[in-house]
C-alpha cells in the first residue's frame, strides 16, 4: 500500500519559515500537490509539482512566498514557506498521482503548521 508521509509542520510566528517534506517508497509518481485546510474551511489547493518535467503551480494566496520543489535522489517534495502569515495555519496535506491531471488519488496523514501573530 503506498504510503505518502509527511514532516516539517510546527508553531512559528508571522514571518518566519518552514520547509514541508513528503516521501513515499518506491518509484516517483507523477505529480504531487499540496493541500491544507483550516479549522471550518474547506481543503484547498495550495501547490503542484510534475515529477519530469518539474511544472509548478501555486494558489494566489502562497504566490511568492511559498515554493515547492522536489529532490529526485531522495524521492522527496518540499514545500518552503517564507513570510508566512496567521492565514497559513491549516494542516498541510500532501497529495500524489500518476497522472498529470485530474484529482488525487494518494493522500498522506498530514501535518500541522500553526502561524501566531
Amino acid at each position: 500500500q503506498v504510503q505518502l508521509v509527511e514532516s516539517g509542520g510546527g508553531l512559528v510566528q508571522a514571518g518566519d519559515s518552514l520547509r514541508l517534506s513528503c516521501s513515499a517508497s518506491g518509484r516517483p509518481f507523477s505529480r504531487y500537490g499540496w493541500f491544507r485546510q483550516a479549522p471550518g474551511k474547506e481543503r484547498e489547493f495550495v501547490a503542484s509539482i510534475t515529477w519530469i518535467s518539474i511544472s509548478t503551480y501555486y494558489a494566489d494566496s502562497v504566490k511568492g512566498r511559498f515554493t515547492i520543489s522536489r529532490d529526485n535522489a531522495k524521492i522527496t517534495v518540499y514545500l518552503q514557506m517564507n513570510s508566512l502569515k496567521p492565514e497559513d495555519t491549516a494542516v498541510y496535506y500532501c497529495a500524489a498521482d500518476w497522472h498529470l491531471y485530474g484529482s488525487f488519488d494518494y493522500w498522506g496523514q498530514g501535518t500541522q503548521v500553526t502561524v501566531s501573530s
